[in-house]
């Protein structure tokens, strides 16, 4: 770890100071987009096992059993990814850590598109699993670090956007694709982000705060002025002064352990069950729509990935509302009403008891819409409640929550389905767990609008 500067404006407190009062500009629109498109893919590749479920299962005769292992491998190794690439990340920086998920991502994706049974499947979804499990955390980390606390949640979510644009356009894509030409061309779209990773290499400077906080002021320095450069160059004016805060020492590397001791244990415990539930709830529902659909209902599968779309473009239109709402009105409302009102949608639709295809459409579409919004809030709200020497570990943690909820939540549907139960007892356990999410989310603090370095201490 590097001594103490000579120059003061490259202490943790001062480089915390310059990154709040940069404006807005064309270079974090540069970022957000480079990164976006990143993640644009990773949810893209997340969500094709859904919609090329129905084609692998007839090509390789899959038992019930195989096609959960078909859904789940790759949330199993997005989970390992996650808790793998935070804890790296934490340590090696998080640009370093966004590249090789990357990469990883891509090449299995272009190895899935040429597989030739079942196993090779699910192990290349296991390895893919661990890079989209790893990048996406990691960068909203990252994001988070570069964020000012004024509109610090808009900013982020402008980010996280992608994410769901990409699993939307999974669901837009398979619909066009699929029918025509099958599921292998899917795979092989999802392995463009190959040529990505070197842009990101080149043009995305690391974290100044992480490195601030890790002791290596040289490099915050050189990276602060970096940041400060390309903003000068899009606004075309000088940067205005920085406001003197309060500075606090380098940190000594970060462990698990920080994010269960006395400190963080009621906020990590917290964020785990809204991670779990909100992805328990989200991806019980939309791994199994298409299969539902053709199966229970007999819908056509063309009509089959129509109806799933739907969900999909309400669920993105959830998320693009929370965006523009979450610094006016506060992550807990968002998380609490998300969560909630979600859940108790998809109890209404058990209680009415989920007679046809275009009723389940309908009310699950709903229930996206507010369900899709909370799970994209909680990217913001996990990075700002850690310090910086364990952001990563912190979000990528609450990843690994939402990996459990994605395995668990596919595994318990189909198990109810397999054990005779109705659609309706699905729809209802899938809302109660929304539910009891929301009256989690009541006893969360609020974080919008204050300082990483305030929340944290």
């Amino acid at each position: 770890m590097s001594a103490a500067p000579a120059d003061s404006s490259a202490t943790v407190g001062a480089i915390a100071a310059r990154l709040e009062r940069l404006p807005s500009s064309r270079w974090q629109a540069k970022v957000l987009i480079l990164l976006g498109t990143v993640v644009f893919f990773e949810g893209f590749d997340q969500m094709l096992v859904s919609y090329t479920l129905p084609l692998i299962k007839e090509e390789w005769s899959l038992s019930s059993f195989e096609q959960t292992a078909a859904v789940t491998a790759g949330s199993v190794g997005m989970l390992i990814g996650a808790l793998l690439c935070g804890m790296l990340a934490d340590r090696f920086g998080r640009v370093r850590m966004v590249v090789i998920a990357i990469l990883i991502t891509a090449i299995s994706s272009l190895l899935l598109m040429v597989s030739t049974d079942f196993v090779q499947f699910v192990v290349l979804r296991f390895v893919q699993g661990l890079g989209i499990g790893g990048e996406v955390p990691v960068a909203a980390a990252f994001v988070s670090e570069i964020a000012k606390a004024k509109g610090r949640g808009r900013f982020v979510l402008l980010y996280e956007l992608a994410f769901p644009a990409g699993l939307t356009a999974a669901a837009v894509i398979a619909t066009a694709i699929v029918p025509q030409f099958g599921w292998r061309a899917l795979y092989l779209i999802g392995a463009i982000p190959a040529i990505l990773a070197f842009l990101v290499h080149r043009k995305v400077p690391e974290s100044p705060r992480w490195l601030a906080a890790r002791g290596d002021f040289a490099r915050a320095e050189q990276a602060m002025r970096a940041m400060e450069e390309g903003v000068r160059k899009a606004t075309a004016r000088p940067l205005p002064p920085p406001v003197p805060h309060d500075d606090v020492p380098a940190e000594s590397r970060g462990r698990i352990r920080d994010l269960i001791g006395r400190k963080y244990l009621r906020r990590t415990t917290i964020v785990a069950v809204l991670w779990f539930c909100g992805y328990f709830v989200n991806y019980g529902l939309t791994a199994w729509l298409p299969t539902i659909y053709t199966s229970v209902y007999q819908i056509p599968l063309q009509t089959a990935l129509n109806y799933t779309l739907y969900t999909s473009l309400f669920g993105f239109g959830g998320c693009v509302l929370v965006m523009l709402l979450v610094d006016r009105i506060g992550r807990k409302p968002a998380l609490i009403i998300g969560l909630g009102v979600g859940g108790l949608l998809l109890i209404v639709l058990a209680m009415l008891g989920a007679a046809s295809g275009l009723a389940v459409a309908l009310w699950c579409s709903v229930s996206a819409l507010f369900i899709f919004a909370a799970n994209i809030c909680l990217y913001v709200y996990t990075a700002e409640l850690y310090p910086t020497r364990v952001r990563a570990l912190g979000v990528s943690m609450g990843g690994a929550w939402n990996r459990v909820g994605v395995i668990l939540g596919p595994i318990v549907v189909g198990g109810l389905i397999a054990a005779g139960a109705s659609i309706a007892v699905v729809f209802a356990v899938l809302g109660g767990v929304g539910v009891a999410a929301g009256l989690v989310a009541f006893l969360g603090e609020e974080t919008a609008g204050r300082r990483l370095e305030e929340i944290s201490r």
